[in-house]
């Protein structure tokens, strides 16, 4: 049996891209991150790995699941090497958003970066964590 996957979060404003859209598209590539931890993230991300994509802004809620096709590389738009992207394709969209609120008041979700950074847009889901959010959407 393979290692698991690593799985994460990724936070997008549904006006500029939403999990709707990449779904009609069928894949993205992930681009426009400067933050230096969530850079830091993202170069870890590898083929197969499996992204939580939550809609910031109005909505603040995990709309979907999403693939990693690729591993990070270097983002071809800018000249900087430490800036890096990742393909991606979707999975499924949830059956039942799952509100900031809702984790907010649920003690299995204290430490959860998501609540503890709020302006990291990248970020590694714990396993545990992972679960109960998808039990929370389906």
């Amino acid at each position: 049996m393979g290692t698991p996957k690593k799985r994460w979060l990724f936070k997008e404003e549904p006006s500029h891209y939403s999990f709707d859209r990449l779904q009609e598209e069928g894949r993205t590539v992930w681009t426009g991150i400067k933050n230096n931890l969530a850079l830091k993230y993202l170069r870890t991300v590898e083929k197969g790995d499996l992204v939580m994509f939550y809609h910031t802004g109005e909505e603040k809620r995990i709309v979907g699941i999403m693939r990693a096709t690729s591993g990070a590389y270097q983002d071809p738009g800018e000249e900087d090497e430490r800036f890096a992207v990742v393909d991606l394709e979707p999975v499924k969209k949830l059956r039942r958003p799952v509100t900031l609120a809702e984790m907010r008041a649920d003690q299995r979700f204290r430490g959860f970066d998501l609540l503890r950074m709020s302006r990291l847009s990248v970020m590694p889901v714990p396993e545990l964590i992972w679960n109960e959010i998808l039990k929370l959407g389906s």
